[in-house]
């Protein structure tokens, strides 16, 4: 079947739960009725008629293990104890005597100490014991007396000596009527060596509490007795009477300190928990569980009792009753078949956690399966929310329904904020526990279920973030509106103003607010929390509005630390017209930090509006970024340096020249315009900038003119520059002269004018002089002047007659040479093709050097240039036109030389320009054999083929 638990949770059942307590009844037929049976350690033990018992290991049931006790009288079994090893049997028999049988031996011994006791009890020691040695163990007998003992078994030769070590009576046991028999026997270890010893009667439990010293426990528990020796211990005591009790406890784990007990005795069961850290008992959560009407002590009254982790099981003739130790309820019964008989006993193997049920005739086993499964929902109805979601929570649909018990527990308490954590976890309808928590007016709880709800929704819930996120935005905004105007509740409003930030700034709700942020905006202003406008502009690191702010506000400087702070470079420049209005130098300073992230050409409208309207002292701060530009960051950007000079050129003038002097006088390195910059100087009437310009721009007459105005010396430092241009320096020193001569009038400073320049004569100043100056100033300058011309016309002669004697000269080497000739054997040779020279045209080199006219064309044609070898064809093919050469001539200079009329002269012309082509030099002397030094041997494209040839 399906069935709907809660919203969100389908539980789908396909197959009946399997019960908590399952039974499964042995496959095994006694030969013998069943008198006892013990289970531990997965070691079984069971009494057999009068004489048998059958050991068997669970682990290997198919090896029984049988062994014979071999009494010839008429005793009985009694009882058995199996300790928590598996190891230890004693076998009490009706006789008052006990047999002792270890797991390693097949041979039954009697304990002769122990005669003439009828054991009820043994307290096994779970610390000192061993496979060999039980360590010091309790023994109780029918009569009430508790006895110490140890049994010991030696190695090697087994039972060589007697078993029982010793056997020593250490207390009595008793009720209102006199002593009583021992029904049970516990020993716990509590912290800081202390022991606790249970011991029941038929209608008492006793407990002995004492420390036994570190390294003496095997000395045995006498001291702790001996402690109650003249008083009694603490008991509980109650009025009914079974005739006997048992005591049963649950230990969790395998080696640990049992948790908890149920006490079966006349009235009822008393169970609860055990407390080792109390000082007189253990004791703990005590409680009752009166046998109900079913029960009749006189006729069908409880047989055993076992614990485990959440019930107890009370074995009855004909059936097993589970009780739950939480709520006291029977939660399972189970009626056997009269068939098998009256039920005898019930065991519990601790190590295992099975329990062993016998008649005398069939062995039952229940297993214990899951049996924590509806713990969670007794605990939801005792209101243990706690423990009930401990063990609910591996099932989602459980932990629901206990954290829905729960929250509205806590709500109908008025516990509202526990209540909305615990809504906020499960799957109930959004709508209704909001409006459950509107109608009862608890928005603090409100906010709270929000929050937890928000804090579990998943990544791809953006719809229910962003209502989540909005909603919880408004009730924080609506909260601390309430409480700030109430200064008592000063630190409450701190309280939530941080949680509030703290919501704001969740990385979780980074994303959602982003994305809402245009409707978050919304409702800070609707509020007029412009506080937190501001921080959560900064968590979205929205700076340009948090920067505003602070400027509508005449905060600039905070404005200015948070740009400062996040060095955005637009914001920058979008707010620095108005924050340079106010904090000039600050924010002079906060630009000069940016360094080269701030584009300056950005900056100068601020400034432009900013100069334009302050006094020389503010402008400085201009100058002082403008400069660190220029100069620290070697801007090159034209429109900076253009600002600077204009800077400059308004209020320092002294800076202007020196800055212009720095740039320098090359316009390819120069970063300002020239022409605006000499505009600006114009205007402001710095001449001797403007001077400065003029020069750069390699305008030097009118540098001249300007700087005649302001200073000669100037003047002439601007008229010298033209170094390649002596008219243009004439004329500029001419312009000078005239300027010295007419306006100032100084013949003394003319004169010195002409010493200047070298260029400049006394003709040339003369005529700027007036008529009425006397020659007296002049005599020495024209004196200079007629030395300087027959210098000239003296160098003229002696460079005329050195012309003469070299004209002479080349006209006697041009003599010399027709004249020359040279002897050709005729034997000689062709020095490229090493046939004779003399049967076909050659070439004599004075260097000795012999070729035939188509060895060396052929030699020299490839290595011409192409614009050669282009004439050099046009010329043979002329030459081809023309008549025939003579047939007879040994040297074509010596047939060249000998031409009559006008078409041969034409056709020796041609050879000669084909001569001066080819034979220029020796292919083998001149600079073409020089040219071709790097040049390989054999022509790269024709190598394979060489080198085949060679093969």
């Amino acid at each position: 079947s399906v069935h709907v638990l809660s919203p969100g949770y389908v539980n789908a059942r396909l197959e009946k739960e399997t019960p908590i307590f399952n039974k499964q009844r042995i496959d095994f037929a006694p030969p013998e009725k069943i008198n006892s049976l013990v289970v531990s350690s997965n070691q079984l033990c069971m009494s057999l008629g009068k004489d048998t018992l059958l050991r068997i290991d669970l682990g290997k049931p198919d090896e029984p293990n049988q062994v014979e006790l071999g009494r010839k009288d008429e005793a009985k079994v009694y009882k058995m104890f199996l300790d928590h090893t598996g190891s230890h049997l004693l076998i009490a028999l009706n006789t008052s005597e006990c047999l002792y049988l270890n797991r390693s031996v097949q041979k039954v011994r009697a304990l002769s100490r122990w005669k003439g006791h009828l054991i009820e009890s043994v307290g096994w020691n779970k610390f000192l014991g061993s496979e060999t040695n039980t360590g010091p163990i309790l023994v109780g007998t029918a009569q009430g007396q508790i006895y110490e003992a140890e049994i010991s078994v030696s190695e090697g030769s087994l039972f060589s000596t007697n078993p029982d070590q010793y056997f020593r009576q250490v207390y009595t046991l008793e009720e209102e009527s006199g002593p009583a028999p021992v029904c049970c026997l516990e020993i716990e270890r509590g912290i800081e060596g202390k022991f606790f010893i249970i011991a029941t009667t038929r209608k008492r439990l006793f407990q002995f509490v004492g420390k036994v010293p570190e390294g003496t426990e095997q000395q045995g528990f006498s001291s702790i007795f001996a402690m109650h020796a003249d008083h009694l211990p603490s008991f509980r005591e109650f009025p009914a009477n079974l005739g006997f009790s048992e005591i049963a406890f649950y230990t969790p784990k395998l080696r640990s300190n049992p948790r908890s007990f149920a006490w079966m005795m006349g009235n009822g069961v008393l169970y609860g928990t055990l407390d080792y850290s109390r000082p007189d008992s253990i004791l703990s959560d005590e409680r009752v569980w009166v046998y109900p009407s079913d029960i009749d002590i006189t006729v069908n009254k409880p047989i055993s009792i076992v614990l485990t982790q959440f019930h107890f099981l009370l074995l009855l003739p004909d059936r097993v009753k589970a009780v739950c130790t939480l709520n006291g309820q029977v939660v399972f019964q189970d009626l056997f078949l009269e068939k098998f008989g009256l039920l005898t006993r019930m065991i519990k193997d601790p190590t295992v956690q099975q329990i062993w049920i016998h008649t005398e005739k069939v062995v039952f086993r229940y297993h214990v399966q899951r049996e924590s499964r509806d713990v969670w929902k007794m605990y939801m109805n005792m209101n243990k929310f706690d423990l009930a979601k401990e063990y609910c929570k591996d099932r989602p649909e459980c932990l629901d329904i206990v954290l829905a018990k729960e929250a509205e527990h806590c709500f109908q308490n008025k516990r509202y904020i526990d209540s909305a954590k615990c809504y906020a976890l499960t799957q109930n309808y959004f709508e209704e526990i909001a409006l459950k928590f509107i109608e009862a007016k608890q928005e603090e709880a409100l906010m709270e279920f929000l929050i937890k709800k928000l804090s579990n929704l998943k990544p791809s819930e953006k719809t229910q973030t962003t209502l989540l996120t909005t909603w919880l935005t408004e009730l924080y905004l609506n909260w601390l509106g309430i409480l700030e105007g109430d200064p008592s509740q000063r630190n409450l409003y701190l309280d939530t103003r941080e949680k509030f930030r703290t919501f704001l700034s969740s990385p979780k709700n980074k994303d959602c607010l982003f994305n809402n942020r245009a409707s978050i905006y919304e409702l800070l202003a609707s509020h007029g929390d412009t506080e937190h406008m501001v921080y959560f502009a900064v968590i979205m690191q929205d700076y340009e509005r948090v920067v505003a702010h602070h400027c509508q506000h005449d905060e600039y400087d905070e404005a200015l630390n948070v740009l400062s702070r996040h060095r955005d470079e637009k914001l920058f420049y979008k707010f620095s017209p108005v924050l340079i209005q106010h904090i000039p130098k600050k924010v002079v300073d906060a630009w000069i930090s940016m360094g080269s992230r701030l584009d300056a050409r950005n900056l100068i409208p601020a400034l432009v509006n900013y100069s334009q309207s302050a006094s020389t002292q503010q402008i400085n701060e201009a100058i002082r970024y403008m400069e660190f530009c220029v100069y620290q960051l070697e801007e090159t950007q034209q429109a900076i340096h253009n600002y600077l000079l204009s800077l400059y050129a308004l209020c320092r003038p002294d800076s202007l020249l020196s800055y212009l002097e720095q740039a320098g006088t090359n316009p390819n390195r120069i970063h300002y315009d020239l022409k605006y910059a000499l505009r600006l100087c114009a205007e402001h009437g710095h001449h001797h900038a403007c001077v400065h310009i003029y020069k750069v721009m390699e305008l030097y007459e009118e540098a001249v003119d300007l700087a005649l105005q302001v200073d000669v010396d100037l003047a002439k430092s601007c008229a010298d520059l033209p170094e390649d241009d002596e008219e243009l320096r004439k004329k500029l020193w001419l312009k000078i002269a005239r300027h010295v001569v007419q306006e100032e009038k100084d013949v003394k400073k003319a004169m010195a004018c002409l010493s200047s320049c070298a260029l400049l004569k006394i003709e040339d100043v003369l005529p700027f002089f007036p008529d009425f100056v006397t020659i007296d100033h002049f005599k020495e300058a024209i004196c200079n002047s007629l030395e300087d011309y027959n210098k000239h016309i003296e160098e003229l002669k002696r460079e005329m007659e050195e012309a003469t004697q070299s004209a002479k000269r080349i006209r006697e080497d041009i003599q010399e040479m027709r004249n020359k000739y040279g002897s050709v054997e005729p034997q000689e040779k062709c020095a490229a093709c090493d046939f004779p020279l003399l049967n076909r045209p050659f070439y004599l080199f004075l260097c000795g050097h012999m070729f035939h006219y188509d060895c060396l064309l052929q030699a020299v044609f490839p290595n011409l240039p192409a614009y050669k070898q282009a004439k050099l064809e046009d010329l043979q093919k002329k030459l081809a036109a023309t008549s025939q050469p003579s047939k007879t001539h040994h040297r074509p200079k010596d047939a060249d030389t000998i031409s009559l009329g006008k078409g041969q002269q034409s056709r020796e012309q041609i050879k000669a320009d084909i001569d001066d082509i080819v034979a220029a030099e020796c292919v083998y002397c001149g600079e073409l054999m020089i040219r071709s030094i790097d040049k390989p041997f054999i022509d790269p494209q024709k190598y394979e083929e060489e080198m085949q040839s060679w093969l």
